[in-house]
């Protein structure tokens, strides 16, 4: 945006934009904004909070071009770009190439129009990758197919995004049928829909399950959109919704190398109040522990949001074929699977997770290179 006027008090500035629109910074926030204040290498800030008064006095007020040029009362000057202020408007965020419009979906949109995306592109081209990512972060959920044949071809499509997620299980993992399984994916039976590792402080983000073969009958795949659920349960019954936000309850994972548990919410809000995470999963679940008095009326709401991951509206159901990979955000969508009979084919599923943090990152870095190319 274009400032044509900048108006000083004691302790803020009020700037005139270009559309007759103003806003006002006050000198607290400008002094610790300044520039100045920032190593010139590392832009960490260097700045000193309590090294000056609450209300800086501001005393001079000069708008040099796209630089306002602004004098304190104890001597420091600041020359603040335009650019920065318009950027920070009160009340405004930020611009954030991560900030992915969320797209709600329910089974009436169907499994065939899942977004895929080609494996080779995605590889090789940087526009293609973000394409990719922007899709998976709407949607919760992609496919991506012509894969090679072998288990690392899933995994060099993660780690263009970044670094991979390690867990108790390894770096990746393999799910097939097992003798002495230590969990129920590695087991032929039916799965019901559940988000993976809830038992963690901070469950895996993106999950990527890259099938090498699928031949048994059955081991069909499920997918719903958790967050869909999630508001459908808000706008049917609040208080379920907000009792499955405000009372934690326990998660647990153990077995003879690990025993890994937490408390936390089924449904956790961001600071607008939308929903930015689910932790479902009924095997995972502890003994729910909170005062007599809750327990009735807390099953009543665990059952609700349990009732909708039963409801054929929300599921996707599709039989992965070799050489697809479907990618999901496990803090969103629902997944399992259908049983399988192992004696009439081989069911080999190779998989690894990617964090949220790891994947917007990507997506931010890929934005400013793709706009700067754009500009050049």
């Amino acid at each position: 945006m274009i400032a044509t006027n900048l108006m000083g008090c004691t302790d803020a500035l009020v700037v005139t934009w270009a559309d007759d629109t103003t806003s006002q910074f006050s000198t607290i926030w400008l002094r610790d904004n300044c520039p100045s204040g920032l190593h010139p290498e590392t832009h960490e800030r260097l700045f000193d909070l309590l090294a000056i008064d609450e209300t800086p006095v501001l005393i001079s007020v000069e708008l040099e071009g796209n630089i306002a040029v602004l004098g304190y009362a104890d001597g420091h000057s600041s020359r603040m770009p335009i650019s920065l202020i318009a950027a920070h408007r009160p009340g405004q965020p930020a611009d954030d190439a991560g900030d992915v419009a969320v797209k709600l979906w329910r089974a009436d949109q169907g499994a065939v129009n899942i977004v895929r995306h080609a494996a080779a592109p995605i590889l090789l081209d940087d526009f293609a990758l973000k394409d990719w990512m922007e899709d998976t972060a709407a949607y919760g959920i992609t496919i991506i197919d012509h894969l090679q044949d072998h288990t690392d071809a899933g995994v060099k499509i993660a780690e263009r995004i970044g670094f991979l997620r390690t867990t108790n299980f390894g770096t990746t993992f393999e799910v097939v049928n097992k003798p002495d399984p230590n969990n129920l994916a590695y087991t032929s039976i039916a799965l019901p829909l559940h988000t993976d590792l809830p038992n963690q402080e901070v469950p895996p983000g993106y999950q990527f399950l890259h099938c090498l073969a699928n031949e048994a009958t059955g081991g069909g795949s499920l997918f719903a959109d958790g967050f869909a659920m999630a508001e459908d349960l808000r706008a049917e019954d609040p208080d379920a919704f907000s009792m499955l936000c405000d009372i934690a309850i326990p998660f647990r994972f153990h077995d003879d190398n690990a025993d890994i548990r937490v408390h936390k919410p089924v449904i956790t809000l961001g600071s607008k109040g939308e929903v930015i995470e689910i932790r479902y999963n009924a095997h995972l679940a502890g003994i729910f522990d909170m005062s007599a008095e809750i327990i009735p009326a807390y099953y009543r709401a665990y059952r609700a949001y349990m009732t909708k991951t039963r409801d054929l509206k929300y599921r996707y159901i599709l039989k992965l074929r070799a050489g697809e990979m479907v990618v999901f955000d496990n803090r969103r969508v629902l997944h399992g699977r259908d049983s399988f009979d192992p004696s009439t084919g081989f069911r080999h599923l190779n998989g690894c997770y990617v964090d949220r943090g790891e994947f917007f990152s990507r997506l931010r870095l890929l934005s400013c290179k793709i706009d700067v190319a754009n500009v050049l």
